[in-house]
């Protein structure tokens, strides 16, 4: 009797499960073109082009690369790219983002070149549509302005484009406002590699609210090739996984199995 009654409950359970991990299964999107991307632009941090400026971005552009770039705000509501929280570590000064207007971000430089950060109308200006864009939405603080005044400027431009975040918010906003955009879930193995062991990260390294975001494709830590939430949501569902960020061709090369499409930073993919 207890073996009958252990089949059940192993069948819901793994019939929740799939449920859990489901993305987007009808009215998908167009996928984005099957390019690589590069990881905040085709950058260098030693050179006049380091990471998410222009100079990097036009050096993608002309090198035919896809580009991968980050957003947040600025004190005074304008949507920038740029990558971390604080400037201390591109631009050796202790200060939020969120805490700085435009004006005054603009008298810091990014890793001592003469780019500064810029704009995220700047970069589509110069991008103009040449090469597929992927926008990271940094949500600070799970409030979803960052997805409003992005989308509010990304309404404008024509070309292609998808968003994706690691915050399930900016997934569940574009779901509810903005369902025709393709969006992504961003995770990893945020035990081994951030040592996070609090439950929320149990649930998203293992993509168990896909069932409240329904993302279209998952990017994934390129070194947790066999995630099995991600590889299983890849050869069930057909949800194409993205792997970030890419290093080397040898990493490349061995990633190609388990990953759709390709993040890379720090060299060039051989083909």
């Amino acid at each position: 009797m207890r073996y009958k009654k252990r089949i059940p409950a192993t069948l819901a359970a793994a019939g929740a499960y799939l449920y859990a991990i489901s993305p987007r299964l009808s009215h998908r999107p167009e996928r984005m073109p099957r390019v690589y991307y590069a990881h905040r632009g085709l950058h260098d941090n030693l050179s006049n082009a380091p990471e998410n400026t222009l100079a990097a971005f036009q050096k993608a552009v002309e090198g035919g690369y896809g580009i991968e770039l980050d957003v947040q705000l600025t004190r005074d509501g304008r949507v920038v790219v740029v990558h971390d929280y604080n400037l201390k570590r591109i631009c050796r000064v202790d200060r939020e983002v969120d805490s700085l207007t435009w004006e005054e971000l603009q008298q810091y430089t990014v890793y001592q070149s003469d780019q500064h950060i810029p704009l995220l109308s700047e970069v589509l200006k110069l991008v103009d549509g040449r090469v597929p864009l992927i926008v990271e939405l940094k949500v600070k603080n799970a409030q979803s302005r960052i997805c409003e005044r992005t989308q509010e400027i990304l309404n404008h431009y024509e070309g292609t484009y998808c968003i994706e975040s690691f915050h399930p918010r900016a997934l569940v906003w574009y779901r509810n406002h903005y369902p025709s955009i393709c969006r992504g879930q961003l995770s990893m193995n945020f035990q081994r590699e951030d040592k996070n062991r609090q439950p929320v990260f149990y649930v998203m390294r293992h993509l168990l609210v896909n069932f409240l975001t329904r993302p279209d494709f998952i990017a994934y830590d390129c070194r947790a090739m066999r995630a099995f939430s991600k590889n299983l949501c890849r050869s069930l569902y057909g949800c194409p996984a993205v792997a970030w960020t890419v290093k080397c061709q040898a990493q490349l090369d061995a990633c190609r199995p388990f990953y759709d499409y390709f993040i890379f930073e720090g060299f060039v993919p051989k083909d």
